[in-house]
């Protein structure tokens, strides 16, 4: 609705030219939490430098065996280290990789 400068009626108000806004998704709010190349870089340069954590080398252990019940158990543990079951299953699918390509290195 378009304001007509009168004071009074349904269009009421001082006519003003509004700005022009980017569109929705391009808000700081929509970037929130997204992974930047830097970022990702130094995690990895960190991960690389100082290794696995005490409980990420537990669960590598008990994923090596190939038991699904040891397997269930290195979910567990990951489940309480991390609090919740979605970065449980994140953690046990990065490690499984990172067995596989340690796998490679040797061969």
């Amino acid at each position: 609705m378009v304001k007509t400068g009168i004071f009074v009626g349904l269009n009421h108000g001082h006519v003003v030219n509004k700005p022009e806004t980017h569109p929705r998704n391009h808000r700081m709010a929509h970037k929130k939490g997204r992974l930047n190349k830097r970022v990702k870089l130094v995690r990895e340069v960190v991960k690389e430098i100082s290794g696995l954590a005490p409980y990420e080398k537990a669960m590598v252990e008990m994923i090596k065996t190939g038991v699904p019940a040891r397997e269930k158990k290195a979910l567990k543990l990951a489940r309480k280290r991390l609090g919740a079951h979605k970065r449980s299953h994140a953690k046990r699918d990065e490690l499984t990789t990172w067995i596989q390509n340690q796998r490679r290195k040797q061969q």
